[in-house]
């Protein structure tokens, strides 16, 4: 893998939190553990107006094919699936293993999963409504 530091016995703790779904207690605030970290938050811009005008099944329909395909980007590029919340995808690179470049690499997971967002939006259009190949992707990079 990129595997190219190691974590501390901390950061190991805060990981094995995060896979268990508890939450961090009064440890330390997870930026002062993990300093070489590049955070992607990915927002559907037009998913407000674009999901009232849907039965929920075609709002699940988009999320879950839009999510799996960023799920399997981010597992490709060793990015950290973070969660997600509503339209919004959370990821970072350099978790849990440190890597050099995670700058980069974020990037590249931003730029993979803006292209196929487009790709899909517009092949879902047929089943999903004209408008669907509308919706765009808003990414920050922190």
């Amino acid at each position: 893998g990129r595997r190219e530091g190691k974590r501390s016995a901390e950061q190991d703790d805060v990981i094995d939190g995060l896979d268990s779904g508890m939450g961090m207690g009064d440890s330390a605030p997870l930026a002062d553990l993990f300093t070489n970290v590049t955070v992607v938050f990915a927002d559907i811009a037009g998913f407000t107006a674009w999901s009232s005008a849907r039965e929920p099944q075609h709002v699940f329909v988009l999320l879950e094919r839009i999510y799996g395909a960023f799920d399997r980007i981010a597992y490709r590029h060793s990015v950290f699936k973070v969660e997600t919340v509503g339209d919004c995808y959370v990821a970072a690179a350099g978790l849990p293993d440190p890597i050099q470049d995670h700058a980069v690499v974020a990037c590249k997971f931003a730029r993979d999963c803006l292209k196929k967002m487009h790709e899909m939006t517009r092949k879902m259009e047929v089943s999903l409504g004209p408008d669907t190949a509308e919706l765009d992707l808003r990414i920050g990079i922190h």
